[in-house]
């Protein structure tokens, strides 16, 4: 077995260019013509809030790193300042091809009797009517000009805002000075006014562009020369300083918040052929090149998700049809739910088997006199989630609740800090996350008088308590009684809460402690199963594979034979095919009509195999700076339930795409003869 070198940058992609090739596979899904077309338009909005968010973390995380002057190495060998340029071009070819997307699906639309009318000369003189009363009525007030000049500097752009560029002049000016100025195009107003039916057409017309129409009225007296859209998106992430800090990490939380709206720039968009506009807005910025990013088209393709709103009868084939999902276990029989469970162990595979039966838990507990007490952890929750309402009904009916709400959910953190608050005032014992840690981890933890004992109900899962990204997030869910596994379920919730050392535990395996040891210690009993000539298999599907650890420990049990077979629908920085490294190694994704966020942990284990659920990916900031947790799922026909959904995966030969050698993907179409294996649409069989 030739060892390897751990420092040679040719056997790691990059990690930022491996999210760039992972929302191209997203773009992809907006291209194609196989899916519906308001699914298409939905799959471009998502590109954008993607990469919204990669340029408010991922990127302005290197951009602080090379303004430090401390350059870095990533997994491949490249410095900061190369891996920036690198992104820049990349990203900029990514954008062309989305608005070129975008202005097919425009078209597509225009079929359907949707029109996005771009130019005012397509009004009707009956709708320039409609327009002008509309701006005076609604939008006029609203508006605030904002000339730049020495007595007006440059004003604070809001994050992620639409505003107006425009240069101007006086008309009794005789030098014809040029003028300076922004508007912001109000975000309390809908994106786009619908005008009246015209034969059937439903046509609409953007805010933007009633502004740029009634600029007279704004400056009065000055003659536009130029408009141009642009928006900022600023750095938002933060680091708290949670180590000695005396103030409660809630109001830390709050003080943070607050400053996110003064990050630096990071990314200018603005529309093609700005020109001296372009420049001036760079330097009042104080940003470089290639911090710029230049359009084709609408700027805030998010705005567009508007139309996939649209009424559902009119455009109900125009978007995918998702089949209604089972019962579950829990059915109708809600007062027999903790007897189901105790009659062994319960899997569920969401979207496909309904989230509810989560819901129909607690609802139960809420009001069960036997149950005493309740923990949860909460790291993401939606806004129409009965969870919040049962765990303020548990503890205003005397039980003892306790919920571990993450207030570091990256963008979710005002929603929790509000939902915090409500639950501490219904009498919940709230615990606001762990210094220098997120609580990722996805549990629940009933406990329940019976026959003068007290015994546990648990559920884990691999994806968060929110109903909402519950109906198209594919997540796996453990209900279970087992003696071993509720008692390590209570053990890790009252280390976290007293703040106490992790011990190790009966059957799960959790983070920063022992999660990365076990991990790679299944890995390497794999692989000596393989190196005694004896058939070896691991089979793993999540999010992202990042850390170079677990990375290195696949390839030598690729070189030992184990085949290994990787379903990664985001960041691989794993190279497979390399000779004498990873040719026993295959890398698939799947993107679709579902998110997949599971993550299954598959062993063969010489026959007694062995399954793993989790929260975590294969990354470092899971295994050392979050709290998670791998569970192991004990019941043989859990694990052939688990067995079905990665094989039916691993034949799909429709949605899945091959990841080569290059870092480039390749979309798998039946052969000729070959059945159609669409492993989100036949799951529903499983």
């Amino acid at each position: 077995m030739a060892e390897i070198d751990l420092s040679n940058p040719e056997i790691f992609f990059d990690r930022e260019i491996s999210w760039v090739d992972f929302n191209y596979r997203v773009l992809e899904e907006a291209q194609s013509l196989e899916n519906p077309l308001l699914e298409r338009l939905k799959f471009l909005c998502i590109t954008e809030t993607n990469l919204d968010e990669f340029f408010m973390v991922r990127v302005a995380g290197l951009i602080n790193v090379k303004k430090s002057g401390a350059e870095e190495r990533s997994l491949n060998g490249q410095i900061t300042s190369d891996i920036i340029l690198d992104l820049s071009k990349k990203v900029n070819d990514f954008t062309s091809k989305q608005y070129e997307t975008l202005n097919e699906i425009l078209i597509e639309l225009k079929k359907e009797k949707i029109n996005i009318i771009q130019n005012p000369d397509e009004l009707t003189s009956d709708e320039i009517k409609i327009v002008k009363d509309y701006y005076k009525k609604d939008v006029s007030s609203i508006l605030t000009p904002l000339a730049i000049d020495p007595a007006h500097p440059f004003p604070h752009i809001l994050n992620r805002t639409l505003n107006l560029a425009i240069l101007l002049t006086s008309d009794d000016d005789k030098t014809k000075k040029e003028l300076f100025a922004i508007v912001q195009v109000p975000s309390v107003l809908p994106r786009f006014l619908q005008l009246p039916a015209k034969d059937e057409e439903r046509r609409f017309f953007p805010l933007e562009e009633i502004i740029k129409l009634h600029l007279g009225d704004l400056f009065y007296g000055m003659k536009v020369k130029e408009i141009h859209p642009f928006r900022i998106i600023r750095d938002a992430d933060f680091d708290l300083n949670e180590e000695g800090n005396t103030i409660d990490l809630i109001s830390m939380m709050k003080n943070e918040l607050k400053n996110r709206i003064w990050g630096d720039a990071i990314r200018l968009d603005m529309m093609k052929g700005a020109g001296r506009i372009r420049e001036l807005i760079i330097s009042l910025l104080e940003i470089e090149d290639y911090q710029v990013n230049e359009m084709d088209g609408f700027l805030n393709l998010n705005d567009l998700m508007y139309f996939y709103s649209l009424d559902k009868t009119s455009t109900s084939h125009l978007k995918f049809t998702f089949p209604h999902p089972k019962d579950g276990f829990s059915g109708k029989s809600l007062d027999n739910i903790f007897e189901n469970i105790r009659k062994g162990d319960k899997l569920l595979h969401h979207p496909y088997e309904s989230f509810k039966s989560i819901e129909d838990m607690l609802k139960k507990a809420s009001s069960d006199s036997k149950v005493l007490a309740i923990k949860m952890t909460l790291y993401r929750t939606s806004g129409d989630s009965p969870i919040i309402q049962y765990l303020m009904d548990a503890a205003e009916n005397g039980k003892q609740v306790t919920v571990l709400v993450e207030l570091k959910a990256r963008f979710d953190e005002e929603r929790n800090i509000r939902w915090a608050k409500k639950l501490e005032d219904s009498g919940v014992h709230v615990v606001y996350g762990l210094v220098g840690l997120k609580i990722h981890c996805k549990m629940l933890l009933i406990i329940r008088k019976e026959d003068d004992s007290l015994n546990r109900y648990v559920h884990l899962g691999t994806g968060n308590y929110n109903s909402t990204t519950a109906r198209f997030y594919t997540d796996v869910s453990l209900f279970t009684c087992n003696q071993e596994i509720t008692e390590d379920v209570a053990l890790l919730f009252n280390v976290i809460t007293s703040n106490a050392k992790m011990p190790k535990m009966n059957k799960i395996y959790a983070a920063p402690v022992y999660l990365k040891e076990r991990f790679i210690k299944l890995i390497e009993e794999e692989t000596a199963i393989a190196t005694g000539g004896n058939p070896a298999e691991i089979i793993f599907k999540m999010n992202s594979l990042v850390d170079p650890d677990v990375i290195i420990s696949l390839y030598k049990a690729s070189q030992a034979g184990v085949k290994i077979k990787l379903i990664i629908r985001g960041i691989c920085c794993l190279k497979p095919g390399l000779k004498g490294i990873s040719e026993n190694i295959e890398v698939i994704s799947i993107i679709g009509r579902y998110l997949e966020h599971s993550r299954i942990y598959y062993f063969k284990n010489g026959g007694d195999t062995r399954h793993y659920l989790a929260s975590a990916d294969c990354m470092p900031r899971n295994f050392l700076r979050r709290i998670e947790v791998m569970f192991p799922v004990l019941d043989k026909k859990n694990k052939e339930k688990i067995d079905k959904i990665l094989r039916l995966q691993l034949a799909d030969n429709t949605g899945a795409r091959i990841l080569q050698i290059d870092g480039s993907y390749k979309r798998l179409h039946p052969k000729k003869g070959e059945k159609k294996i669409d492993a989100q649409l036949d799951m529903v069989k499983i």
